[in-house]
């Protein structure tokens, strides 16, 4: 085996690791509560429900959209924070809220931890 080989498989293991080790500690730091209490501050639960579908997706079926996919925290930041289009199951799309200004990026990306994690 080559120099160059094994060290290009140690980086990605290495790799591979270190994104591993900080995807299991961002779920476990998840603030259930604080992430609730900021869904409930910003109306969030008007649309989407945990378990039930209201004029947004359940909490639990954007869960299952986006698991295993890479960059899906940063696609729920993003959603949450642009208030881009949000397309409704009757066809007509809205601006959806912004909560950025109104919470830390922190905040934000707890809320998007906690839904992930359902």
């Amino acid at each position: 085996m080559s120099n160059q080989f094994r060290s290009a498989s140690l980086i990605s293991v290495a790799a591979a690791t270190i994104a591993l080790t900080f995807s299991i500690n961002a779920s476990a730091a998840v603030d259930v509560e604080a992430a609730k209490m900021l869904a409930r501050e910003n109306n969030c639960f008007k649309c989407h429900g945990v378990e039930k579908e209201k004029d947004g997706p359940a909490y639990k079926k954007v869960a299952e959209k986006y698991r295993g996919k890479a960059g899906a925290e940063e696609r729920l930041f993003t959603h949450v924070t642009s208030g881009e289009k949000a397309k409704f199951p009757d066809g007509h799309e809205e601006e959806h809220k912004n909560i950025q200004g109104k919470a830390s990026p922190e905040a934000i990306k707890n809320l998007v931890g906690w839904i992930l994690s359902l």
